[in-house]
Parts: structure tokens; sequence; C-alpha cells
């Protein structure tokens, strides 16, 4: 488990977080399977410091519940991301605070690797789910792991991604068990903007992807020198952005 009230709190923020054009790409992929009415109720199961939060609301013009379970991410959220029609709610995705049936959409975005149990996560998104909603897994998958070229400077890295996370086979397989329609594949989405190698080293030296709270100490400065001096000698150089995988799930009618 990753300890959010902790130092990654502090660099959340900065590492991970989205540009405007980065927000509406989503959006839009997320409305691709939404009713056109509006608006809509949506909850962001795992919203951490809120960087997609307030863009639901303005996106589905209604209400947004961002349920997290870690204090200071909550904290920031409320400090950074707030929003008139966001409320940020203390719960977690196998107790969420949110009656039966009352939301039209549910996202779980890069945080269904940290729900303890998986299962009850999925049961409790059936339950809050409106009859016909929509639920968006955006997660990796053992089995669909993009090949990032950063991999290269930490030799365990790309080991440690693949064990965090179900293949979709497995991810699919626990949705229905919950009660929820699951596609056989994912849908992929080009959200992420594409950045120049300095500014991906900038984001990365953060070390605010859970990654690198499982890799060995001894490989991170080795790592993270290369890193360095690759984005000194070539700078302006483009990096690849990599297209997101995101299982689309949905409570029967």
């Amino acid at each position: 488990m990753v300890d959010y009230d902790g130092r990654l709190s502090s660099v959340y923020t900065a590492g991970r977080g989205m540009t405007a054009d980065e927000v509406s790409r989503w959006m839009a992929a997320f409305g691709a399977y939404l009713p056109e009415e509006r608006p809509l109720r949506i909850l962001d199961l795992g919203s951490g410091s809120g960087r997609l939060t307030p863009g639901l609301a303005e996106a589905f013009q209604g209400p947004v519940y961002g349920v997290e379970p870690s204090d200071r991410m909550r904290e920031l959220a409320e400090e950074h991301a707030a929003h008139p029609a966001v409320t940020y709610l203390k719960g977690s995705a196998e107790e969420i605070p949110l009656p039966d049936a009352s939301v039209d959409a549910v996202l779980m975005f890069l945080s269904f690797h940290h729900y303890p149990d998986q299962l009850k996560g999925l049961q409790e998104v059936h339950r809050v789910l409106k009859p016909g909603g929509a639920a968006f897994l955006r997660s990796q998958f053992a089995d669909r792991m993009p090949d990032l070229f950063w991999y290269e400077y930490f030799p365990s890295a790309r080991e440690v991604d693949a064990a965090m996370y179900l293949s979709v086979a497995e991810a699919a397989d626990l949705a229905r068990q919950a009660g929820l329609d699951a596609a056989d594949e994912p849908v992929w989405v080009s959200g992420e903007k594409t950045r120049t190698l300095r500014e991906t080293y900038e984001r990365v030296k953060l070390r605010a992807l859970s990654t690198f709270e499982h890799i060995p100490a001894d490989e991170l400065d080795p790592g993270f020198e290369r890193f360095a001096a690759d984005a000194d000698r070539d700078p302006d150089r483009v990096v690849p952005a990599y297209p997101a995988a995101m299982l689309v799930l949905r409570r029967p009618s």
C-alpha cells in the first residue's frame, strides 16, 4: 500500500497534474459512453488531489462527488480543485458514502490498484450506480503494459508496475462478479499531451508515481543521474505520449 498522506501528497500536484487540454480529452472520452442529457451526477472514486474532479462538473453540469480516503489528498483537492458543484467526501471504494442508485457514472482513474478489496469496491460501484449507468476503470493492466521509455533507467520498474495490476481478463471477471457488464478489451484513449525530455524528467524526478515507492533504493540515484544527463544533453527531444487503457463497465438496466 502507498501512503498518500505522506511524501506523495507534497509532490503529487506538480508530478501528476494535467493541463486543461488533457482534462478536456478525458472528458470527451467519458462523454462518448454517457447520455447527452444534462445534468449528470458523477462519482470520482479515489479522487486524490482533484485533478479531474472539477472537469467532470464542468463537462457534465451536475453534482460531482470526490471520494478519497487520504485526508491530506482531500485537503489538497479542497484547496486547489474546489468547484461549486463538487463535494469532496472521506470514504473508500469499499465504503462509498452515497445512497444506492444515486449516480449516473463512476470514474476510477488510476485508483483501482490501490483498493484493498477490489471485488468489494466494484460491488459498491454497482450499488451506487443507477441502472444503465457507466463506470470507467482507467488503469494499467498486467497484460497491456505500455513500454514506457523511462523504464530503461530503472531496471526493476517494468516488473514492479506489472505486479501492481490485474490483467484485463481478471479485472473484467471481477466486474462481472460484482454484477457489472464488462467489455473483453479496453478502449484506448490519447489523453496525455506530448512533452519534451526535460519536461518529462522534471515531472518524473518528483517520484509522484507509486511505482517509485517499490523500486529498490539502490536503483533510484543511478537511474535519475542517467535520466538527468540525457535531459541535459537533449532537452527538447519529444518523448512518446502513450495511449491509456480504460475498461468501460455498466450496471445492467
